[in-house]
């Protein structure tokens, strides 16, 4: 099988909304190919795609997975196909966005019955910002209520005429007729116009072709392969799953019109075009990674130039490196195929490798080749986490760590503030799902709650604070005086710290314990002791003693009058506010927006964008803790979001007096 050239190989990642057919279209395509000996299914859970136990328990794809095969075109030839399934279900997205970075083309699959949902949206701007060449699978056109020339006037009218059918239903809506291989009237206008896009690649084709001279075959393919990778034509397939219908005609479509490895420009860190050729250096980059059962940890990489071989050294140029290693496997579903080497636009899986992690670039030895590293979408859940059984702690933290090496959309913290031990993720499906993983991996229990918010202080005015720390319990005694001011921090200004003293009452040799002071002040605060930013403190006066005066005398009187100073400043407590950025429907526009005046949010702009509503909120974090299920729930699982942080900004007072109340109880919980 590796001894096919890199122009015979097509890789491709099947992309779309959650139950648009990709899963089933896969499974259809594995058994055209003889990897399969049935046509599998995910609502039977016969699949070979979604094999899993989580998988086949919800229904859905939940990780991305390569599939590899040899097809035999009728045109001639052998090509490898190389597919990978992804998840629609918007908690998965990461999966998503880690195949198309490794893929050569994009097939986005819509149901006929749904059309452009919310998931097919965020994958095609996803494709679209990686300018990942793309075509269409629309599935569906055997449920009841469907058209062709409807879902295809809808695709048309969001991403425009460049979408041309490559294969069309038969009237009896039973079969599919390949357009450039058909005859007919309307088959016939179809085909000169795929015909007219790849001439418009070429000035010597486009002459030929309207001086009336027939392209080749050869002619017409290169053209249409030209086409699509440049983004001027995106090919629309129709394929019926279920009967088996299309399903040739897809693939005879994926050879044609889709790129090989040879076809589009890599780039590396540096914007070095990457050689693909067989002989040139090898360069591979890291893109997921798996636990198995039995071979131990899997390493998944996209070979994108030079040949990689079995029983070889690499060079890590992400970890500066050498890595030593044996067999490469093939992956379908749970099957795996041991091979030699593979090239350019492969995908294969390497065991035990000691360094290397996801986004990391494999090179030959001698070469430090690095490529720009996959950009992950940023967390929008989070759950704080703890052991049920105390103890645990260590474990619980390890199991979460290797958990979150395998996904880049998963971040482990340990909040200085709240002290508390936090797990992000894309929602609260991906979040349960992995905390079921890593419990059957470390056997720990574990304890969920809603993360703490991480207040901060401030204050909003100048304040004159004072203290006098005066203690004599026999022998030499403690004194110190400190008076200070407590002040907003002017915009741009770096320092914290100002020394104002003028004369010796206060002797410089103490001005680093009365610094310690102020800062053990900053981080309790005064409001609810969280910690207190954008603020400045000027030690101005104060008094000594020649034998009572020490660094912790003056540390405890900083302390102390920096309470004093920032109760006079009008100090006021803050909390981080989301950018939040939702894409909907129209008809869930009223409950989005009434949503978000309830959680404290401020619309700042509402668009359309591929046919959604697209609507920018600011909100406080404290409301968007359990967002990703709201909206779920709100729109029938046909919205997405993403956040950010934005900023700190003061607490409206109602709410600031329960969070203060609430700390001081809590305060008080833990003196007694």
């Amino acid at each position: 099988m590796k001894e096919l050239a890199a122009r015979n190989v097509r890789n491709i990642a099947l992309v779309g909304h959650t139950g648009s057919g990709k899963t089933s279209l896969l499974d259809a395509m594995l058994y055209k190919l003889g990897v399969n000996d049935r046509l599998g299914s995910p609502a039977e859970s016969s699949s070979m795609a979604d094999w899993s136990d989580e998988e086949k328990d919800r229904k859905i794809t939940i990780w991305a997975k390569p599939f590899n095969a040899v097809y035999a075109s009728a045109q001639g030839g052998k090509y490898d196909l190389v597919v990978t399934d992804t998840p629609g279900y918007a908690d998965f997205y990461g999966q998503m966005v880690a195949a198309t970075a490794v893929a050569d083309a994009g097939l986005v699959v819509v149901d006929a019955a749904s059309g452009i949902q919310v998931g097919t949206n965020r994958a095609w701007r996803h494709c679209e910002a990686l300018g990942l060449p793309r075509g269409i699978a629309i599935t569906g056109l055997d449920k009841e209520n469907t058209s062709f020339d409807d879902t295809l006037n809808a695709l048309r009218s969001v991403w425009g005429d460049r979408c041309r059918p490559a294969s069309v239903p038969t009237p009896d809506g039973k079969g599919v007729v390949d357009v450039l291989g058909g005859a007919g009237g309307d088959i016939e206008a179809l085909k000169n116009a795929l015909v007219e896009a790849a001439a418009e690649t070429d000035d010597q084709l486009i002459e030929k072709y309207l001086g009336g001279e027939t392209l080749t075959p050869e002619e017409i393919a290169t053209g249409l392969r030209k086409a699509v990778a440049t983004g001027k034509l995106i090919p629309v397939f129709v394929v019926l799953p279920k009967l088996g219908a299309g399903i040739v005609e897809l693939m005879e479509g994926l050879v044609r019109f889709f790129p090989s490895p040879l076809d589009r420009e890599v780039k590396d860190a540096e914007s070095h075009p990457v050689e693909p050729g067989a002989e040139s250096p090898f360069v591979g980059q890291v893109w997921k990674a798996v636990n198995d059962p039995f071979v131990g940890q899997l390493t998944i990489l996209r070979v994108f130039g030079g040949t990689l071989r079995s029983d070889s050294e690499i060079y890590n140029a992400t970890k500066e490196q050498k890595e030593r290693i044996g067999t490469l496997y093939l992956l379908n579903g749970k099957k795996q195929e041991s091979v030699t080497e593979a090239g350019a636009g492969e995908i294969v899986a390497l065991a035990k490798l000691k360094v290397t992690m996801i986004n990391d670039t494999l090179c030959a030895p001698g070469k430090s080749i690095t490529l720009k590293p996959i950009q992950f979408p940023n967390p929008t859940a989070a759950y704080a986490v703890a052991p049920k059984t105390q103890g645990d702690e260590d474990k619980l933290s390890t199991g979460l760590h290797r958990v979150a090496d395998e996904d880049p959309t998963l971040k482990v913290d340990r909040n200085a503030e709240t002290k508390e031990l936090i797990l992000y993720g894309m929602g609260d499906l991906h979040l349960d799902i992995t905390l079921q993983r890593m419990k059957k991996r470390s056997n720990v229990e574990i304890v969920l709650s809603t993360p703490k918010v991480p207040y901060k202080e401030t204050v909003t005015a100048l304040g004159e604070g004072h203290y006098k720390h005066k203690k004599q319990t026999g022998g030499r005694g403690q004194y110190g005086e400190v008076y200070l001011r407590v002040q907003p921090k002017k915009p741009g200004e770096t320092e914290w710290f100002e020394d104002a003293l003028v004369g010796t009452n206060v002797p410089r040799n103490f001005l680093p314990a009365i610094q310690k002071g102020c800062l053990e002040g900053m981080n309790r605060g005064a409001v609810a002791g969280y910690p207190v930013i954008n603020t400045k403190v000027s030690i101005y006066d104060g008094s000594s003693h020649d034998v009572d005066s020490s660094e912790i005398a003056f540390k405890i009187a900083a302390a102390r009058a920096f309470s004093d100073g920032m109760g006079k400043a009008r100090a006021v407590l803050l909390e981080p506010i989301m950018t939040v950025r939702i894409m909907v429907p129209d008809q869930y526009m009223g409950d989005i927006t009434g949503d978000m005046n309830h959680k404290r949010g401020r619309i700042l702009g509402i668009g359309t964008e591929d046919g959604m509503q697209v609507i920018t909120a600011e909100v406080p974090q404290a409301e968007m803790f359990r967002y990703s299920s709201e909206l779920r729930s709100i729109t029938g699982g046909r919205g997405s979001f993403e956040m950010e942080v934005a900023r700190y900004d003061i607490v409206p007072s109602n709410v600031a007096q329960k969070i203060i109340a609430e700390a001081q109880k809590n305060r008080k919980a833990e003196e007694e």
